[in-house]
């Protein structure tokens, strides 16, 4: 996600500042080169020696002792994105303001990176005028703002002014990265195995996770798309993302069929359940009753009555999960669902697939070479197929011009 990128990461004197390890150790671990920079208030909660460790290049702490005469001029020309976590109220001031008082805030004035700030600090200091008025000002000028949480805060208080977890933060920073190409499209996705209940306590499922849709909307939100949701797992919503969660196949049809019409993209990621019971017992089925007969009928191909009525200009992306003759079974449901593309993968394969981090995937489509993705983590194979769509709606365009 963040091979080869520079990352300035900013730590402020806050009680946050030890969850800068984490967010480092995961910049790190994504590819990122990570260059920290501690200000005076930040080496009083947690020490150069941890953050210097985990990091790409020694903690930098001042703009007078390091060999380089201009360290922040270098940090900030540099810098592919500047991540400030956590950012105290102070910072906030100053930044807004202008103010270069040490290292850190005289290298967020050099730089023309993107740069990202992670406010935390009590709910008091949060909800204050000045500081909402500052961060409104950072906005405006176009910094990412990611929001504090509301939780348990320093001295047993509790209220909003938390700091954000890391795995968010590092999304935010992935997504001040990530080129806007997706912005002003509405995209859908669906995700997870749909359950037809038996009874009150059984049902009839399949083993996806859920992960590579959850996946799709993550790096349709980060490129900019308005993106909804519509998933049956459990998993915490990705950032930015409005989500619809479903648990039948029913359910998903009527929360699909509300957005679809009005979508510019459709990514039916869900594994959808092909049939269900006819009948749902009112109470458990106990053993002591014998063997139950459970009589099936089939459920919606919510993804073939989506192709009979696509609205010209709407791309439709269908997945198949198989495990056997797959590229002879993809083509055919690319034609027989009238998607424009299928993305279909080989469930049997190590580490493809259901509830695995990792996915490989042929992407095909009508009229065109396949595109093989090789096993990779599941937001890659994302942006492989949202390149995909981009470049399938960019060809559609050509030939609709006259």
């Amino acid at each position: 996600m963040l091979a080869g990128s520079r990352v300035v990461l900013g730590v402020t004197g806050g009680i946050a500042a030890y969850k800068a390890i984490e967010v480092c150790r995961r910049l790190v671990d994504a590819g990122a080169h990570v260059a920290p920079v501690m200000t005076a208030g930040a080496t009083r909660f947690i020490g150069e020696v941890t953050l210097s460790a985990l990091a790409s290049q020694p903690v930098q702490t001042s703009l007078w002792d390091e060999a380089d005469p201009i360290p922040h001029t270098t940090l900030g020309q540099g810098a592919d994105v500047i991540v400030v976590c956590p950012a105290t109220a102070r910072l906030l001031s100053d930044y807004a303001s202008g103010r270069s008082s040490d290292l850190l805030t005289a290298t967020l004035l050099a730089t023309r990176a993107p740069v990202v700030v992670c406010p935390a600090m009590h709910t008091e200091m949060w909800e204050h005028p000045a500081v909402q008025d500052n961060l409104a000002t950072l906005r405006a000028r176009g910094v990412h703002v990611v929001e504090p949480e509301s939780g348990r805060l320093a001295g047993g208080d509790v209220g909003h002014g938390r700091l954000a977890s890391p795995e968010v933060i590092v999304d935010a920073v992935v997504a001040a990265l990530a080129p806007p190409d997706l912005t002003g499209l509405r995209v859908v996705v669906t995700a997870g195995g749909t359950r037809e209940p038996i009874d009150p306590v059984r049902f009839l499922g399949n083993r996806s996770s859920g992960k590579q849709g959850h996946a799709l909307a993550q790096v349709a939100a980060r490129r900019g798309a308005d993106v909804q949701l519509i998933t049956t797992a459990s998993a915490s919503a990705p950032a930015g993302v409005d989500v619809v969660s479903v648990e039948t196949a029913a359910e998903m049809g009527a929360a699909v069929a509300k957005v679809a019409p009005t979508a510019d993209v459709v990514v039916m990621a869900a594994a959808v359940a092909d049939f269900r019971p006819v009948a749902v017992a009112d109470q458990k089925l106990k053993k002591a009753a014998g063997i139950p007969e459970i009589h099936l009928e089939p459920t919606e191909d919510i993804l073939a009555g989506l192709g009979e009525v696509k609205p010209e200009g709407q791309t439709l992306v269908g997945f198949a999960a198989e495990t056997t003759d797959v590229a002879t079974n993809a083509q055919g449901k690319l034609a027989a669902k009238r998607v424009d593309l299928l993305v279909a993968n080989d469930v049997s394969a190590p580490d493809v697939g259901f509830e695995h981090d990792t996915n490989a995937v042929v992407i095909y489509q009508a009229g065109g070479d396949p595109i093989e993705v090789p096993l990779a983590d599941k937001t890659v194979v994302a942006d492989a197929v949202f390149d995909a769509v981009l470049a399938h709606r960019l060809q559609s365009a050509g030939s609709l011009k006259p």
